[in-house]
């Protein structure tokens, strides 16, 4: 730990986009993030009841602990800002996370405890960010080329935003409709269009199931992240992936002792 310039101890993080989806004057291109260590004032961040119930508490902490003010949690993708939560959990509470999981061979409620510190990036090809944020598809069953961005966590903000106004609507149909919202929020252009009436009726009645799942995997696999799993050995012995739990549990606990 170490006085930086900023007049109290931070951390270099690095970022799994290694910046370069960023633009060439943005401070995320350098692909690190300085970030302080949590303090008293973080802890009444996560504590704060208020903050919990509008579903915003991760957001304002990451916001409070981001040491250069000209970064912008809005700008960064959600695979980055994933790395800096991973990151500020470890400086401020250390790398271990005790977790209750089921055993998938016994089904047995186990206690675990996850080395934070072994998570590894996702492996990227940075050949294909050579455009920055904009990426082209061909769709496998359609033929048609869509170009789309990874969405940061400003855009999905958005998106939460728009899923808000359907709320009335979902109740009454019990329909959801996240991943058309998704979609429209992603794609750029359509064929070369960029009209975005044209590109959400794209979205709503030709594009294909089969190339919708084609293209989602595409997103997933190109999308720089932290890589969320971990492997369990169960209690007959076999070997697990499993998903990371990022719940309420991830700070809370530790901020309660």
């Amino acid at each position: 730990m170490a006085e930086s310039q900023y007049g109290f101890p931070t951390e270099v993080l690095s970022l799994p986009s290694n910046g370069l989806i960023y633009s060439e004057d943005s401070p995320l291109r350098s692909g690190n993030v300085d970030v302080k260590y949590m303090t008293a004032k973080e802890e009444d961040i996560l504590t704060s009841q208020n903050l919990i119930e509008q579903g915003v508490v991760i957001t304002k902490l990451l916001e409070s602990v981001i040491a250069n003010p000209k970064v912008k949690l809005d700008d960064m993708l959600i695979g980055d800002k994933n790395a800096i939560m991973i990151g500020t959990r470890i400086l401020g509470y250390g790398a271990n996370y005790e977790i209750t999981l089921v055993d998938p061979d016994t089904q047995e409620r186990v206690e675990y405890t996850v080395d934070l510190s072994k998570l590894n990036n996702k492996k990227i090809d940075e050949s294909i960010y050579e455009n920055g944020n904009l990426f082209s598809f061909e769709l496998p069953n359609s033929k048609r080329v869509v170009e789309f961005k990874l969405l940061t966590h400003g855009d999905e903000k958005e998106v939460d935003k728009k899923l808000k106004d359907y709320e009335k609507v979902e109740k009454l149909t019990g329909i959801s409709y996240e991943l058309t919202t998704r979609l429209k929020h992603q794609i750029q252009s359509v064929d070369g269009n960029k009209d975005q009436k044209f590109i959400d009726n794209f979205v709503d009645n030709e594009f294909l199931a089969l190339d919708t799942r084609a293209y989602r995997k595409y997103v997933s696999d190109i999308s720089p992240d932290i890589d969320l799993t971990f492997e369990y050995t169960s209690q007959k012995g076999n070997k697990h992936t499993l998903d990371i739990p990022l719940g309420i549990d991830f700070f809370w606990p530790a901020a309660d002792k």
